[in-house]
């Protein structure tokens, strides 16, 4: 059984939350976020920590308490640090620029593929075919990163495709010469 929702969630300095009637704000430098909270639990913001507490134990709330206390803690993160996700294109001819609020991809399709970037995250785009993602919302930035991923998901013989920067390939062997 996990213990995570009853940790404490450290409010760094500068950040300031604020949580009203089911609704939790949190604003940092980098931004603001707010988040509806689940009527099974409360949220306890004091002495620059934020307790997240149950109505009742049951095994469901005990999971919603976890996953609550896992969404306020990306967000307090967010606002104050930010996230990053990195893709790596690989592949011949296959490479991204950044042209206004869009990527345009070329990934052996016979057109270009022009993704929007969503609102609250910016894109960049290195010389060695590298796209890195970083906003404040881990959410929307890990959705954006699996829907650019999914347009050209990493085969396994040559590794050519999209892929997380962290991600490792399992690799197949090729078909074997004839004897």
């Amino acid at each position: 059984m996990s213990r995570v929702g009853k940790k404490p969630i450290p409010i760094p300095s500068k950040t300031k939350v604020s949580y009203k009637d089911g609704m939790i704000s949190v604003e940092g430098e980098k931004g603001k976020l707010t988040r509806t909270i689940h009527d099974a639990v409360n949220l306890d913001v004091q002495d620059n920590e934020i307790h997240v507490t149950m109505e009742k134990d049951t095994r469901e709330i005990r999971a919603i308490q976890g996953l609550t206390r896992s969404l306020v803690s990306n967000m307090v993160t967010g606002v104050s640090a930010g996230f990053e996700r990195i893709l790596e294109i690989n592949g011949i001819g296959y490479r991204a620029e950044v042209s206004g609020n869009q990527i345009v991809l070329n990934l052996g399709y016979s057109h270009p593929i022009n993704f929007e970037i969503p609102k609250g995250i910016s894109a960049e785009v290195d010389r060695n075919n590298t796209i890195k993602l970083s906003g404040i919302d881990k959410e929307a930035l890990g959705q954006m990163a699996a829907s650019i991923r999914r347009l050209r998901p990493p085969e396994p013989y040559k590794g050519k495709g999209i892929k997380y920067a962290q991600e490792k390939i399992q690799r197949k062997a090729g078909k074997t010469g004839a004897k």
